[in-house]
C-alpha cells in the first residue's frame, strides 16, 4: 500500500497572450517536476493564455489558441506518466468558464470550472467568465476535434468533481475559492479528499503574503490534508506583479516554500508526503468525523494511476518548516524591481530615464532600479541563462556579463537633474552624489531658457507678464508659472529618453520613469502632465511613509550614504523662488496636510469605504487626544475638497506598480467620478451638525461658520 506521494507545484512568469512562451515555460516546469520524481504537477491559474488577458477573453482566438497549446501538451512525451493540471478558458454550452484541465497519458480526466470568481479590487472575472453554480454536478463536455484526435475521447467530465487515484483522492480549488467563506476544501475534506490543489493568479500587495500563507495552512489545520498552491509570478502585461509564493502545506504546517520575488521564469517545488500522516491526524478529530459521516458525496473520477510508488518505505518525506516573510522594505526593494525588469525586457527597450530631483520619491525610484540591477547580477551569478540573454540584448553586447551592479546600472539607467532658478544647490548635490553611488549615467541641465521662452510667448500674445506670489503676483499667476516648469521637465524627459543613447552612440531608447507616490496622487498634489507623467511608475502605489522606511533600508543594506541627507531634508517641489538661496516651499505646507494624515485618509476612503461623514466619525475617535471635533471636521473637509478638485488627474495617471489597497488608480482599481460637486454641501452639513452636538454636549459655545 503506497504511503509517500510525490507532488509538484510551480510559480511561472507567464505573459498574457504569449502562447509560445507560456507553453515553453509549462513544459520546463513539467520536465523539472518529473526529474524530481513527481507524479502530479500543478500550474498557475489560466497559465496557458496568461491570467491578464482581460477583454481578449471575449475573442474566439484566445479559446482557439489555448486549445492548440493544450493539444501540444497532450501529444508530447514530456507529459506521460504524470498527472498534469493546467489552466485555460473553456467555452461550455456557449458559456465561458475559467477552468482547470487535468490530464494523464493523452487522456483528459476532468475539466473543473471555477465556482467563486474574484471580482473585487483589480479583479474583474465576472466581466469575462461565469461561475459554475452546480455544486457536485458533472456534465459531458464535447471536445474540439483537434483534441479528440489526440485523446480518442469525444466527451469528458465537466463540473464539480474530484479525482480518485489508486492511493488517494484529489480535489481542486481555483484562487478565489480559498478566500471564500464557503471554500470547497471544507466539504471536500469531509468527503475524504486528502490532497487539495489551488491554482492562483494572486498579485502582490504590501503585507499580503502573510494572509495568503495563513489561509493555506488553516485550510488543513482543522480538517487535515495536504494543500498545494501554485501561483503566477511577474508582470504579465499591466500594473500588477504576481508574487509567486508557491507552497505545500500538510496538517496546518508549511512543508515547502517558494520564493515571493525572483527573476526565474520557472520555479518548481516538489515534496514527498506521507498519506498516513493525514489519516492519523484526522482520526482523532471527532467533530470532523461526525460531520464527515453526514456529508453529501462528490462525484469521483476514477484514475488508474498512483501518486506513490509500491516500494516507498525508504522515500524520505518532507518535514514542517518556518515560513520566512519579507519585511515591507524588502518587498519594496524586490517587487517593483522585478516588475521593472519584466517590463524592460518585454518592451525591448534599452533602459530607463528618471528625472532625479534629489528628493525622497525620485531617490526611492532610483534605488528600486539599482535593486533591479543587483537582482540581475545575482541571477546571472546563480546561472540564470534567461536573464543573461536578456541583459545582453538590452545592452546590445553578445559577450557582456553583468557582474557589478553600478556598472550594469550605468548601461541601462540614465538620471537627469533638471535645474531651474528655483532649484537649490543642496538638491543638485544630493542627486549627483546618489547617481555616483548607484552608478547611473547622470545628466545635469538647466530648464530656465525653455521656461522663459514659453512664458515669453504668452507675454507677447497677451501683453501681460505673470509673476510669482513672492514677487507680488496672484496665486493664479504663481501656480501657472510653477506648472510651466513642471511640464517642461516632462517634455525634456521624453526628449532625452529618445535621444540620449543616440548621442552616446548607442542603439535603442529609454523608458521614462515617474515618481509620484500614492499619497500625492490621492491628494492630487502633482501637475497634470509633469514628470509624474511617464511610461511607468514603480512607486505610484507606495505611501510616503513606506518610502521613507525603504530609503532607510537602502542606507543600511546598499550602503548608499547619499540617502542620509535626502532623508533629513523636508520634501519640496522647488517650483517657487528661493529665499536667500534657501528653499521656502515645502510639500506639506502646500498640501495643507501631512503625509501621515494622507495615508490615514487614503485607507479610510478606500479600504474602510468611508465618505466625508463616516471619515469624520472615525477620526474624532482616532484623533481625540490631538484634535478637537471642530479641527477634525476642518481637516476632513479640506481633504475631500482637494481630493475631488484634483480627481481628474487620476484619469491620466501613469501606470503604476500596484502595492497598496488604497491606491487611487482610476484604470480599474478605484472607479470614481472625476467631476464632483466639490462643495459636498449635504455631507459637510451633516458633519457640522455633529460637531455642534458634540460641542454643545461639552459646553463649548457653537460657532456658525465651521469653515
Amino acid at each position: 500500500m503506497g504511503r509517500a506521494v510525490t507532488v509538484a507545484t510551480c510559480a511561472l512568469n507567464q505573459w498574457a497572450l504569449d502562447f509560445e512562451g507560456n507553453l515553453e515555460r509549462i513544459f520546463r516546469s513539467i520536465d523539472i517536476a518529473k526529474s524530481k520524481g513527481a507524479r502530479y504537477r500543478l500550474g498557475p491559474e489560466l497559465e496557458i493564455c496568461g491570467y491578464g488577458c482581460s477583454d481578449h477573453y471575449y475573442e474566439s482566438d484566445t479559446l482557439l489558441h489555448s486549445f492548440q497549446v493544450l493539444e501540444k501538451l497532450l501529444e508530447s512525451p514530456a507529459t506521460q506518466d504524470i498527472i498534469c493540471d493546467v489552466g485555460m478558458p473553456v467555452l461550455h454550452r456557449n458559456v465561458r468558464y475559467n477552468c482547470r484541465v487535468i490530464f494523464l497519458n493523452k487522456r483528459i480526466l476532468l475539466i473543473r470550472p471555477k465556482m467563486s470568481l474574484a471580482n473585487t479590487g483589480n479583479y474583474r472575472e465576472l466581466r469575462w467568465f461565469t461561475p459554475w453554480s452546480k455544486a457536485r454536478h458533472v456534465e459531458e463536455y464535447f471536445l474540439p476535434k483537434i483534441i479528440q484526435e489526440v485523446t480518442g475521447q469525444e466527451t469528458v467530465p465537466f463540473g464539480d468533481a474530484v479525482l480518485a487515484t489508486k492511493d488517494t483522492c484529489l480535489g481542486a480549488e481555483i484562487c478565489e475559492e480559498l478566500w471564500a467563506p464557503n471554500s470547497p476544501h471544507i466539504e471536500m475534506g469531509l468527503d475524504g479528499v486528502e490532497i487539495f490543489t489551488n491554482s492562483s493568479g494572486s498579485h502582490h500587495v504590501l503585507r499580503k503574503a502573510r494572509a495568503r500563507v495563513d489561509l493555506v495552512n488553516s485550510a488543513t489545520a482543522k480538517n487535515g490534508g495536504i494543500y498545494i498552491l501554485a501561483n503566477q509570478r511577474g508582470c504579465d502585461g499591466d500594473r500588477l506583479y504576481y508574487d509567486g509564493c508557491a507552497m505545500i502545506s500538510m496538517n496546518g504546517e508549511t512543508v515547502a516554500q517558494g520564493s515571493q520575488f525572483s527573476l526565474d521564469d520557472v520555479e518548481v517545488l516538489v515534496a514527498a508526503l506521507d498519506l498516513e500522516d493525514v489519516r492519523s491526524y484526522r482520526a482523532e478529530i471527532s467533530s470532523r468525523n461526525l460531520a464527515a459521516s453526514k456529508v453529501n458525496p462528490y462525484p469521483r473520477v476514477k484514475v488508474n494511476f498512483a501518486l506513490s510508488c509500491p516500494d516507498d518505505i525508504a522515500v524520505p518525506t518532507c518535514m514542517p518548516i518556518q515560513w520566512r516573510h519579507h519585511s515591507p522594505e524588502e518587498e519594496i526593494s524586490l517587487g517593483p524591481a522585478c516588475w521593472l525588469w519584466d517590463y524592460l525586457r518585454r518592451s525591448k527597450q534599452a533602459g530607463f530615464l528618471l528625472p532625479l530631483s534629489g528628493g525622497v520619491d525620485s531617490s526611492a525610484t532610483a534605488c528600486i532600479v539599482y535593486s533591479m540591477c543587483r537582482q540581475v547580477c545575482l541571477a546571472v551569478k546563480n546561472g540564470n541563462a534567461d536573464v543573461l540573454a536578456d541583459a545582453r540584448r538590452i545592452v546590445n553586447d553578445e559577450t557582456y556579463i553583468p557582474e557589478d551592479p553600478p556598472e550594469f546600472c550605468n548601461r541601462v539607467f540614465t538620471t537627469c537633474y533638471m535645474a531651474s532658478e528655483n532649484s537649490s544647490q543642496d538638491t543638485r548635490n544630493r542627486a549627483k552624489l546618489l547617481a555616483e553611488q548607484i552608478g547611473s549615467y547622470h545628466i545635469n541641465l538647466n530648464i530656465d531658457a525653455a521656461v522663459k521662452a514659453v512664458v515669453g510667448i504668452f507675454s507677447v500674445v497677451t501683453g501681460r507678464i505673470p509673476q510669482f506670489s513672492a514677487h507680488g503676483g496672484s496665486s493664479r499667476e504663481s501656480l501657472a508659472l510653477q506648472n510651466v516648469q513642471a511640464r517642461i521637465r516632462m517634455v525634456l524627459a521624453y526628449l532625452f529618453a529618445q535621444l540620449t543613447l543616440w548621442a552616446r552612440g548607442m542603439p535603442g531608447g529609454l523608458l521614462v520613469l515617474g515618481s509620484a507616490n500614492v499619497d500625492e496622487s490621492l491628494r492630487g498634489y502633482l501637475t497634470k502632465y509633469d514628470c509624474s507623467s511617464a511610461d511607468i511608475n514603480p512607486i505610484g502605489g507606495i505611501s510616503k511613509t513606506d518610502l521613507k522606511n525603504f530609503i532607510q533600508y537602502c542606507i543600511e543594506n546598499f550602503q548608499l550614504t547619499a540617502l542620509s541627507s535626502i532623508m533629513s531634508a523636508p520634501p519640496t517641489a522647488e517650483l517657487e523662488p528661493l529665499v536667500d538661496g534657501q528653499v521656502a516651499q515645502t510639500d506639506e505646507a502646500d498640501m495643507g496636510m501631512t503625509y501621515a494624515e494622507l495615508s490615514i485618509y487614503g485607507k479610510l476612503r478606500k479600504i474602510a469605504k468611508a465618505g466625508p461623514y463616516s471619515m469624520f466619525c472615525k477620526l474624532i475617535n482616532m484623533w481625540k487626544e490631538i484634535c478637537t471635533p471642530r479641527e477634525v471636521a476642518s481637516k476632513v473637509k479640506h481633504f475631500f475638497r482637494m481630493y475631488s478638485v484634483n480627481r481628474h488627474k487620476m484619469t491620466t495617471l501613469t501606470p503604476s506598480y500596484h502595492a497598496e489597497n488604497y491606491s487611487p488608480d482610476d484604470n480599474r482599481f478605484d472607479l470614481r467620478p472625476f467631476l464632483y460637486n466639490t462643495s459636498w454641501s449635504w455631507q459637510f452639513r451633516c458633519i457640522d451638525k455633529q460637531v455642534s452636538k458634540l460641542e454643545k454636549k461639552e459646553g463649548i459655545s457653537v460657532v456658525e461658520d465651521m469653515d
